[in-house]
């Protein structure tokens, strides 16, 4: 890896005016400069674009895709950098020296293909407030029969990682980050790390969380491609360790 290494950031917006400004800043305040953003915009109607800052560094691309994922799957064959990332356009970076970390830390790390941390959910409209705290760890085989995944907003990838697992699925809606970071995780051929730290920070109420049918849905997905949809013992099992994790994230939350 080069001294300094190109890192692309990939912002899937829609009618994301509100937030957009406070994700961009997060972007801009990084210590590390060597940085291009790559905004995928949903043809947005509430003034997103107006919204967002001329900087050299933000490419833009506004037209109609098939979900978040088809966007997120235009920004990665966009991208030239070798280390990438997708931040959501209502999370934030929680401190500005998140990116120049990750990257001294693939340096040191030359094996490593994905590094991975923390991640806090804050209160959608106070950021100051914790509603949950995504404390990960160290991956062992089978983790995701378990009912685990590490936070996708906090996974930085080495580029290579998309030729050798492919991009998002966009036809098993929001589980498709999961079943990605799941082809990743499970390949022998990647070495991921776990780093130990707060890195992002995400608004409650995403696509992905705001109701339990969308929660419902997604997990009957992780089940099939992790294929023990058909074992009621692997299911119970499966959600089990799944609720204990959540409820968990909800009481560590309450006594910071």
């Amino acid at each position: 890896m080069k001294n300094n290494p190109l890192v692309s950031i990939i912002i899937p917006v829609f009618n994301s005016k509100k937030f957009i400004k406070k994700n961009l800043r997060s972007i801009f305040f990084q210590k590390y400069k060597k940085i291009e953003i790559i905004i995928i915009d949903n043809k947005s109607t509430d003034g997103t674009l107006n919204a967002i800052p001329k900087n050299k560094k933000i490419k833009i691309v506004s037209e109609k895709d098939d979900g978040i994922y088809d966007a997120m799957n235009k920004g990665i064959k966009l991208s030239k950098g070798s280390i990438v990332t997708v931040l959501n356009s209502d999370d934030f970076y929680s401190y500005n020296s998140v990116i120049s970390e990750i990257v001294n830390l693939f340096k040191k790390k030359p094996n490593v293909m994905c590094i991975y941390g923390n991640l806090v959910y804050v209160s959608r409209n106070n950021v100051r407030k914790i509603v949950r705290v995504w404390k990960s760890s160290i991956y062992k085989p089978n983790l995701f029969l378990y009912g685990w995944n590490p936070p996708h907003p906090t996974l930085f990838l080495k580029k290579e990682c998309f030729k050798i697992c492919g991009l998002y699925k966009n036809n098993i809606g929001n589980a498709a980050d999961i079943e990605f970071m799941f082809k990743v995780f499970s390949n022998r051929k990647l070495s991921t790390f776990f780093y130990d730290k707060e890195l992002v920070k995400m608004r409650a109420g995403g696509s992905s969380n705001k109701s339990f049918y969308s929660i419902l849905i997604q997990n009957i997905s992780i089940l099939k491609f992790l294929k023990i949809y058909k074992n009621p013992y692997l299911v119970v099992r499966f959600i089990v360790f799944k609720l204990f994790n959540r409820i968990s994230q909800i009481y560590y939350a309450k006594y910071l």
